[in-house]
């Protein structure tokens, strides 16, 4: 019999791709992760990884038949993932903490994990699809079939390799369904609340949590205009992103909105709504997933935020980054945000915005 290491969060996700799986006729094994001392931290129902979701993710290993394991990641997850966040907010830039747990947690530590364990899957809550292309010879990253609640996004980091080996159940199935296939079988999780902040954040006050971190407050500094004048002063550049126009504290005759921030002179530049558009950007640490690297130009559907609308653009891989132009200029594009490119449903690639 086949065997799957199924990572269990604790919610009904997770819960219910263990019983899919075994469905499929695989011998299941379920290990939640632990990333992180949960009693430094505020807990709340938006969250995943608390001591509640653990014992959430036994109880359904224990309904399901599932031997199950916690493993401690809090060392990696410290460096790769929490200090990352951090750095990159005092560097003026807005990460996704997401992409990296799924690049160097689930689909790194957890895929050797499931080596060791003489597993054959890995496998994740997670809506979206893999298929292997005979035509090209390559497996494939898919969007999930619900697209409310597609998250193909944040795995475009998967290598070849990890696509072999993972399976993403839930892909297939609307979320009603996945609610419904937990209540029949009695899952105590069948109605739980989806995570919806950073694990590690669980209050949503990011600014809190670095201040927290580096120990000290961040030194106020100037806001500025395009052309250089002072506007007003500003908390600190962690507590502000790219396209922000609440919490500014500026009179102006118009509304005004954060176009760019300058850790170097520690000033937070701010214009009108117009000036925050634009129709271009470049993206390193660049992974074509689906297929190969372009020789050519190629014309994409384009993300540039999670909850962006993908548009339509032309994407150039120029040396070891790609250039990615959208038909119309697109609000707020991000630095440290992920670009993800797709061909209807299949994920082409991705990389952090430069």
């Amino acid at each position: 019999m086949s065997k799957a290491l199924i990572a269990m969060s604790g919610g009904v996700d997770s819960s219910v791709a263990v019983y899919l799986m075994q469905q499929k006729g695989y011998d299941c094994v379920g290990v939640t992760m632990r990333l992180y001392d949960n009693g430094d931290l505020r807990c709340s129902d938006k969250t995943c990884c608390s001591l509640d979701d653990v014992e959430d993710a036994r109880s359904v290993a224990g309904r399901l038949g599932v031997p199950f394991y916690v493993v401690n990641f809090m060392e990696d997850f410290e460096c790769k993932v929490i200090r990352n966040f951090v750095d990159s907010y005092l560097n003026g830039i807005t990460p996704n903490p997401c992409i990296e747990c799924n690049r160097h947690m689930k689909f790194a530590h957890l895929y050797q994990k499931a080596q060791e364990l003489g597993c054959d899957k890995i496998v994740t809550g997670h809506y979206a699809r893999v298929r292997f292309n005979e035509e090209s010879g390559r497996y494939e990253l898919l969007k999930g079939l619900d697209d409310t609640k597609d998250q193909s996004y944040v795995l475009y980091s998967l290598t070849q390799e990890q696509l072999a080996h993972t399976d993403f159940p839930l892909g297939d199935y609307p979320k009603t369904k996945v609610r419904e296939i937990a209540e029949a079988n009695g899952f105590i999780n069948a109605r739980k609340h989806d995570s919806q902040d950073i694990c590690f954040v669980p209050d949503g006050h990011y600014d809190r949590f670095i201040e927290d971190y580096v120990g000290h407050e961040l030194p106020k500094g100037n806001f500025v205009d395009v052309d250089g004048n002072v506007l007003g002063t500003h908390k600190g550049i962690i507590h502000y992103t790219i396209g922000q126009r609440k919490g500014l504290g500026i009179a102006a005759k118009e509304p005004l909105y954060v176009k760019e921030i300058r850790p170097e002179t520690n000033e937070v530049v701010l214009s009108n709504h117009e000036a925050i558009f634009s129709d271009t950007l470049l993206a390193g640490d660049f992974n074509w997933v689906s297929i190969s690297e372009p020789a050519e130009p190629i014309r994409v559907m384009a993300k540039a935020r999670y909850k962006h609308v993908a548009q339509p653009a032309t994407a150039t891989v120029k040396g070891d980054k790609v250039e990615v132009v959208f038909d119309e200029k697109q609000r707020a594009i991000t630095k440290g945000q992920a670009v993800v490119l797709y061909d209807g449903d299949v994920v082409l690639g991705g990389g952090t915005i430069l």
